[in-house]
């Protein structure tokens, strides 16, 4: 069992050239995965994303990819004509309005102005620094693989240990349900008899007791508890378990609601809210889980 909360770095360097990768998971419904990476990586988003979905199905995922290249290549500029041309542009116009003002133009002048000879940015990733990407992001998805796990195994104990406490609950008013209806008939006798002064229809009783029983009868909804209970453990062992069990925890929750709708018994609505007060717990704990 996996959480869908994470975090997880991944370093990895070769000739002079490191890569940096961290990995960050929160709840999200369906999975969606953020890159944030160098452009000379933005080829590279796509593989981020399939290397993604191998480790989560559900999350939302921001990955943040840094480098330092130490190596030495040559490096690739080139000049921004459309920017030197509005410097020159901007230059006339100035000389034009300031006709007095010394004319000290050159060719270094020109290579010190901002942008106007630039660094070649849209040369693509070479097999080094995808080699090096690849790895380091493995290292970071591992990391924050063992983390989700770890606190997917704390997160399942819990989980485990509350669907205990409704099993007995569960078993509680099972015992107690084919108490009500006896309950009920002796309830309804005795008043009968204070009001007629003995003289009892037991005829009427016993039919008074079947509607009753028949109306506040809970066997169904304690055999369904039963087996949603039994699929709960299952599906607790199987991976990944985050939307089975939000769906289970629906029907839990229904057969609860109908227990207290069809309950005239305090004591057996008295387990049945603490049954819903764990459901809602669980339920809770579901939305972290992948």
């Amino acid at each position: 069992m996996y959480s869908m909360t994470g975090y997880g770095k991944g370093e990895y360097a070769e000739d002079g050239l490191t890569v940096s990768v961290e990995v960050k998971s929160v709840n999200n419904r369906y999975l969606d995965v953020a890159v944030k990476s160098p452009r000379v990586l933005l080829c590279a988003e796509d593989s981020i994303r399939a290397a993604v979905r191998e480790y989560l199905s559900r999350g939302h995922v921001d990955v943040f990819v840094s480098f330092t290249d130490k190596r030495e290549k040559p490096r690739s500029l080139y000049v921004d004509w459309s920017t030197v041309s509005a410097y020159m542009k901007a230059a006339e116009e100035i000389k034009a309005a300031y006709p007095l003002l010394e004319d000290d133009g050159s060719l270094s002048f020109f290579l010190k102005l901002p942008d106007a000879v630039r660094a070649d940015e849209t040369a693509s990733a070479d097999d080094v620094l995808l080699k090096c990407l690849d790895e380091a992001l493995r290292i970071a998805l591992s990391s924050l693989s063992a983390m989700r796990r770890a606190e997917g195994e704390r997160l399942k104990s819990d989980l485990l240990s509350r669907m205990e406490t409704i099993s007995v609950l569960r078993d509680k008013i099972a015992e107690r349900a084919p108490d009500v209806a006896a309950e009920y008939r002796r309830r309804l006798s005795d008043r009968i008899e204070e009001y007629l002064g003995g003289k009892v229809d037991e005829t009427r009783i016993l039919t008074e007791a079947a509607v009753f029983a028949d109306k506040c009868n809970i066997d169904e909804e304690l055999t369904r508890l039963r087996s949603h209970i039994d699929e709960y453990y299952a599906v607790c062992e199987s991976e990944p378990a985050g939307r089975k069990l939000d769906f289970l925890i629906q029907e839990f929750n229904r057969e609860c609601n109908t227990i207290c709708s069809k309950s005239c018994d305090r004591e057996i609505t008295a387990y049945a809210l603490e049954m819903k007060n764990e459901i809602e717990k669980i339920r809770e704990q579901i939305q972290n889980l992948e």
